[in-house]
């Protein structure tokens, strides 16, 4: 007995592979954003954490 007509994929054009070569080649600035810097309120912040002062 041969396969069943459903079991038969057709050749594929490759545009799976095509659509991830293009989103590989876009610049990084596509996904990754810069961050600000972090400023002295914020520098202050972290170290009132690690002293374990709440307020």
């Amino acid at each position: 007995m041969g396969r069943h007509l459903a079991d038969h994929r057709s050749r594929t054009t490759g545009g799976r592979l095509k659509h991830f070569l293009r989103l590989a080649r876009t610049p990084r600035e596509t996904w990754l954003r810069p961050r600000g810097k972090a400023g002295p309120s914020r520098l202050r912040q972290f170290l009132r954490i690690e002293r374990g002062r709440m307020v």
